[in-house]
C-alpha cells in the first residue's frame, strides 16, 4: 500500500512540474495571438502604402521573416495582373523594426512626390534601385540595403534627408517601435571604431623597444679559505 501511495506522490509532483514548466514557458514565449495581432495591425497601417491588404500583409509577412515578398499590381481592362518578387535585403526583423523600415520607405517616396507607389517603386525604395518621377529619375539608396550595412535607423533617416523625429512620430501610430540600440546602431560602432584606430598608432610609428644592455660578468666567488 505504501509503494502506490510513494508512486502516486511522484506521479503528482512529476505533472506539477510539468505544468508549472508550461506556464513558465508560456510567460516566457509571445503567443500566437499577439504575434498575429501585431502583424495585422501593421498590415493595416501601410495598406495605403502597399497598395492593398494582400501586399501589406506580404510585406510585413516577409519582412518579418526574412522571407521572399511578392507585391501583387491588379489587372486592368488594358492590362494583366503584374507580380514584383524581391527578396529583403535584411534578415529576420522584429515587429518594431519592421514599422520603421516601412515609415522610412513611406517618407522617402512622399519625400520624391509619391504618394501612391507602384510596387517597383516601394521595391527600390525598401532594397535600392533608380525610379522615373514627374520631374526626372530618383536613385533610392534602399531603406534595407542600407541596414544591411550595419546602418541605426536614425542614421538611415540623416542619410536620406529624413527628420528622425517626424518618422518615429508616424511609426508610433501604426505600431510598436524598436529598441533604442537598433535606433542608434551603427552611430555608435562607427564612432567606437574610429576612436579606437585613433588611439592606436601605427605600426611603423612605433618606437623599436629598447636592447637590453648585455649581461654584466659577475666575479667569481672568492673560495672560502679550509681553517679558521
Amino acid at each position: 500500500m505504501k509503494k502506490h501511495l510513494f508512486a502516486f506522490s511522484v506521479l503528482s509532483a512529476a505533472i506539477s512540474l510539468g505544468i508549472a514548466g508550461q506556464a513558465v514557458m508560456a510567460a516566457d514565449t509571445p503567443s500566437a495571438a499577439t504575434t498575429t495581432q501585431e502583424s495585422t495591425r501593421l498590415a493595416t497601417s501601410y495598406t495605403g502604402l502597399a497598395g492593398s491588404t494582400g501586399n501589406a500583409q506580404a510585406l510585413v509577412d516577409g519582412l518579418r521573416g526574412g522571407t521572399a515578398i511578392v507585391l501583387v499590381t491588379p489587372a486592368t481592362a488594358t492590362s494583366p495582373a503584374v507580380q514584383t518578387p524581391f527578396t529583403p535585403a535584411t534578415g529576420k526583423l522584429g515587429f518594431g523594426n519592421v514599422n520603421i523600415a516601412l515609415s522610412l520607405a513611406q517618407a522617402e517616396l512622399t519625400k520624391a512626390g509619391i504618394t501612391e507607389p507602384t510596387a517597383a517603386q516601394l521595391q527600390a525604395a525598401l532594397n535600392g534601385g533608380a525610379v522615373t518621377t514627374a520631374t526626372g529619375t530618383v536613385q533610392f539608396p534602399g531603406v534595407l540595403a542600407l541596414r544591411a550595412q550595419d546602418q541605426g535607423w536614425g542614421q538611415i533617416a540623416k542619410t536620406l534627408g529624413l527628420k528622425v523625429g517626424d518618422v518615429v512620430s508616424a511609426a508610433k501610430a501604426k505600431g510598436p517601435l524598436p529598441a533604442n540600440s537598433d535606433m542608434a546602431h551603427g552611430d555608435k560602432s562607427d564612432k567606437a571604431d574610429k576612436a579606437e584606430k585613433a588611439d592606436k598608432p601605427d605600426k611603423a610609428d612605433r618606437p623599436d623597444k629598447p636592447e637590453h644592455p648585455d649581461k654584466v660578468d659577475r666575479p667569481d666567488k672568492p673560495e672560502h679559505g679550509g681553517g679558521r
